[in-house]
């Protein structure tokens, strides 16, 4: 397969694909809302993005203010259809997010979290539900040695492993694990296959790492050419295997490789349909964006009033159009990939298409 070419019917999805989104940019609704609810964290992750610390000089943000917020956007939403996802850091070092949780249910917002699963015992879990959790992404690594080498603490694979045991016994909820794929794990996924569908997981969503934070700095996270190939025809013979649900996550434009590796075509939702409140009261897209892309802050803004009418660098990307991508002849369909890739000075960091090509012209710069 070569990944720089599309077939005619790939074309044809894509434009229709296209269509709908020029649709969706033009509508933006929120659907999901991402709260940064603390840089603390008790693991050492290898490829953090926001260098997150067990101690930090920047406090976590009250929950008075952050639920002042999502009062001021409901009655511009539909509440059902805005799903809340508490992250971090590690969202369970907080000891209210319990309370938090009941004051959205309350509010009848969905809500899950996006964990390491170090802390989430099975009674913190039964907590977490009768909160009214319904949605919960647990990260782990591969096998116990990768695993615990990228996130940097020696009983976080056997923590994580348990507590997906015990989520897996809990049918109200709706999950997946997330696995950053790198150089240390990439020979070893139909082994940690294996072990995923024997401790009950069906939904496994699989990320590379990009350079970023920590992880600009850690050669072995990146995969090469070959390897990130492999990763796709992994991904697509164990979807056609249909044992468990695989999907590739939403980085990057993957030319023939759409429609392969996931349940829709590539596109970033970024200030589209995603937004996000930072730690410091920031309003910005999809939490993954560490440039300073903010758009406001809620501390002197009012979140949809910022929604509405700010925005533009993610929902006009014409602006991207310049330097590798300025004679691109997939910017149609990509629109310079995801905005997490881009720098403070707009320069994209990674191209995933070209890095599936064995010969790629940004060798150089990823």
């Amino acid at each position: 397969m070569n990944p720089e070419k599309l077939s005619l019917r790939r074309r044809i999805a894509l434009e229709v694909m296209r269509r709908k989104h020029i649709d969706l940019v033009e509508r933006h609704p929120l659907r999901t809302l991402f709260w940064e609810s603390t840089q603390r964290c008790n693991v050492h992750c290898l490829h953090c993005g926001s260098d997150c610390k067990a101690s930090t000089e920047i406090p976590d943000m009250p929950a008075e203010d952050f639920l002042r917020v999502i009062d001021s956007i409901t009655p511009h939403v539909d509440r059902h259809k805005v799903l809340v996802i508490i992250s971090g850091g590690e969202p369970l070092v907080r000891s209210d997010l319990e309370k938090v949780g009941l004051e959205l249910y309350r509010r009848e917002y969905p809500w899950g979290i996006v964990t390491n699963g170090l802390a989430l015992t099975d009674e913190r879990l039964q907590r977490l539900r009768r909160a009214g959790m319904r949605t919960i992404s647990v990260s782990l690594d591969g096998p116990e040695d990768a695993h615990n080498w990228l996130r940097g603490h020696e009983r976080s694979y056997e923590r994580a492993l348990a507590a997906i045991r015990n989520i897996a016994r809990c049918p109200e909820l709706a999950w997946d694990v997330i696995t950053c794929v790198n150089k240390r794990n990439i020979g070893r996924l139909e082994e940690f296959k294996e072990t995923l569908i024997a401790n009950g997981v069906k939904a496994w969503r699989i990320f590379t790492i990009f350079p970023m934070g920590r992880a600009a700095g850690q050669p072995d996270l990146k995969l090469d050419s070959a390897e990130y190939r492999s990763l796709m025809e992994f991904i697509k013979a164990t979807r056609a295997e249909g044992r468990i649900n695989v999907s590739y996550c939403c980085e990057g434009f993957l030319g023939e490789y759409e429609g392969e590796v996931r349940d829709y075509f590539y596109h970033c939702n970024a200030g589209i349909t995603t937004g996000s409140v930072l730690i410091d009261g920031s309003i910005s897209a999809c939490a993954s964006v560490r440039a300073d892309y903010h758009q406001g802050n809620i501390y002197k803004d009012d979140f949809m009033d910022v929604w509405n009418n700010r925005f533009r660098e993610y929902r006009d990307r014409s602006w991207m159009r310049k330097g590798e991508c300025a004679d691109c002849k997939m910017w149609r369909y990509c629109e310079g990939n995801g905005m997490h890739l881009r720098d403070g000075e707009g320069r994209l960091l990674r191209c995933n298409l070209h890095e599936l090509s064995a010969k790629s012209r940004f060798d150089n710069i990823c």
